[in-house]
């Protein structure tokens, strides 16, 4: 089990690292600079094909792997687990809703770090990464759980807590202040009810 984990850390490190580098500011700059403004306009939309075509094989690798089932959830726990994890993809999926589905797809083109708005309303006024958190709910209330599946989702946990981190450095150089105030009002990623204003 050590060699599993080992493999699938350094697959999820490896995606994770390539994932961030190419989500940067300094990585769309590059291109912007370097292969004009048709390129820069392309590339959410090629970093989703590009990103999604790796995320496909890595998913596969805890299959690929030597494993044993850990536990099974049997109703009537399955029921309260499904719930919540489809829970979890409703809080995902209004938080891509409400941050411009075409954009996020890169079928049109991202406004420019200026003129973007500070999303806070929906799934933002409980917690600042809705995607993130919708996504731990559904991978860590899975109901078949293997070591393989508990190695994978750790290494993807670790990678969305240091995702999260670069996210709010990149997120506070662009929206500066206001960023600043609603990250003192908001979890990051436990989700609150939102305080009455």
């Amino acid at each position: 089990m050590l060699r599993n984990g080992v493999l699938i850390f350094l697959a999820i490190g490896l995606y994770g690292l390539l994932h961030s580098l190419a989500a940067s500011h300094t990585a769309k700059r590059w291109v912007r600079e370097r292969l004009g403004g048709a390129a820069a306009r392309g590339y959410r939309l090629a970093y989703n094909i590009v990103f999604t075509a790796l995320l496909l094989p890595l998913l596969g690798l805890p299959a690929a792997l030597p494993d044993r089932v850990l536990y099974i959830i049997h109703p009537p726990w399955l029921y309260a687990t499904t719930a919540l994890q489809i829970a979890g993809l409703a809080l995902a999926a209004d938080a891509v809703r409400r941050t411009d589905l075409w954009a996020f797809l890169g079928l049109r083109p991202e406004k420019p770090a200026g003129e973007a708005q500070l999303v806070a309303r929906g799934a933002y006024r409980w917690v600042r990464h809705p995607m993130y958190t919708g996504s731990l709910l559904f991978i860590w209330l899975t109901p078949v759980m293997s070591m393989n599946m508990v190695l994978f989702y750790a290494a993807l946990t670790l990678y969305i807590f240091i995702g999260a981190r670069f996210e709010e450095r990149k997120l506070l150089s662009e929206y500066g202040e206001a960023y600043r105030a609603y990250r003192q009002e908001v979890p990051m990623l436990v989700p609150r009810w939102p305080r009455q204003s």
